[in-house]
């Protein structure tokens, strides 16, 4: 995007994500938790929130589309608008139901189906991460700028696992383990949206996780490349948020990140993994 963006599209993210917080918190005592499947948690908060969400854009911007969560995209309007809101109402729902204070909401306006504002809010310590696309990144008002690690050695990564971790911890723990080899420390939050924000923010090196979908990455790889980091999908190819995988990173650790996870594949072709 070359053209300035209108200030109304990251004032209606910021405003969202606020709001989205204010009710997080609210909310967090009765909490009504239900299971999406075996580890997959739901709350009536996250459904309320994304209510509130699409009522604001259905009102703001009726010709624009919402991409979230826990409710299904009104027939093919995705497909047919040049503009999509994809929204995450909590991310970190298994935090969340736990009384473990490490989630957020997420929210980014995709353009020809790039993402071009993002604000992710963090309402336990009242941390609002911002982004436009080519005009930076900002954390409570100020600029963002990823760290300045070069090796993986002295690198602090981050990752997650995917719901259907029962069916294939093997190959998840080995990786985890090969990263751990060769990198500093690894951490696992349990929030996507959190560890790209810390990404962009210089609080960790590099990022990367599978089996994500458009609403856990979208706003968060924007605020890691507004913050002058880089984003690819594991090959080290082009991101899509689309594409349900993800590296991020601080961009000088980049390569030997893709270096682990191509060895890795390589190990576990070699060795006939089946998962």
């Amino acid at each position: 995007m070359t053209e300035a963006l209108p200030p109304i599209f990251l004032a209606t993210a910021i405003e969202a994500v606020i709001k989205a917080g204010e009710m997080q918190i609210a909310g967090a005592g009765d909490l009504h938790v239900e299971k999406k499947g075996e580890i997959d948690l739901v709350t009536e908060i996250d459904r309320q929130v994304e209510r509130m969400f699409r009522e604001l854009i259905e009102k703001r911007f009726p010709d624009h589309v919402v991409l979230a969560e826990e409710f299904e995209v009104r027939g093919d309007r995705e497909r047919q608008s040049r503009y999509c809101w994809v929204f995450d109402p909590v991310d970190g729902t298994t935090n969340y139901a736990h009384g473990l204070p490490i989630f957020c909401s997420a929210a980014a306006l995709e353009i020809d189906g790039h993402p071009v504002v993002a604000a992710i809010y963090d309402p336990n310590r009242r941390e609002l991460f911002t982004g436009e696309r080519g005009a930076g990144a900002w954390l409570n008002g100020l600029p963002m700028r990823v760290s300045h690690a070069k090796t993986l050695i002295d690198a602090l990564l981050v990752t997650g696992f995917p719901y259907t971790v029962h069916k294939e911890p093997e190959a998840l723990v080995a990786l985890f383990g090969e990263f751990l080899k060769r990198a500093r420390a690894v951490r696992r939050l349990g929030s996507a949206a959190i560890d790209l924000c810390y990404v962009a923010a210089g609080r960790l090196d590099g990022y990367y996780e599978t089996s994500l979908h458009p609403w856990d990455m979208s706003a968060g790889a924007l605020l890691v490349e507004e913050a002058g980091g880089r984003v690819t999908d594991l090959s080290g190819g082009p991101f899509s948020s689309r594409g349900g995988e993800i590296i991020a990173s601080n961009g000088r650790i980049h390569d030997a990140m893709v270096e682990t996870l191509r060895d890795f594949q390589a190990t576990r072709r070699s060795r006939n993994w089946t998962k």
